[in-house]
């Protein structure tokens, strides 16, 4: 893998360390198990969600299909109860809707704020103290 350049510190939405998503799958634009956000990642894949049957439904209705495995794209398919990282408009979108997943804030990276107020994120949290 080519060196990846970095368009925003690796810190989580709170100014802190940026936490590890999910090692199991393995998760992140390059798989690294963190939402880090590149140069090539042109997604943002900043957001550590955690799936569920309701969200991952939502996502497939609306063309996001996260459920099915795609191998062709180092995709393994999110399960119940995983750990993703989300592209930043996909989880923008799902917000507006109503139908926004739980996510983890402290593997969420910064730069999802462009998108997503911080108060919004932090009453989505299921790591806050």
């Amino acid at each position: 893998m080519g060196k990846q350049k970095f368009i925003f510190e690796e810190l989580n939405v709170l100014g802190e360390f940026l936490e590890p998503c999910s090692l199991d799958p393995l998760t992140g634009f390059h798989r690294n198990g963190t939402c880090q956000v590149t140069l090539q990642n042109q997604g943002m894949h900043a957001v550590c969600i955690y799936a569920t049957k309701e969200f991952l439904e939502y996502s497939k209705r609306t063309g996001n299909d996260l459920s099915t495995p795609m191998p062709q794209y180092n995709f393994p398919g999110v399960k119940l109860g995983q750990s993703w990282c989300l592209s930043g408009l996909r989880f923008a979108q799902s917000v507006k809707d109503g139908n926004a997943p739980q996510i983890f804030i402290h593997a969420t990276h910064q730069a999802i704020l462009q998108l997503v107020d911080l108060q919004t994120l932090k009453s989505l949290a299921i790591d806050l103290d």
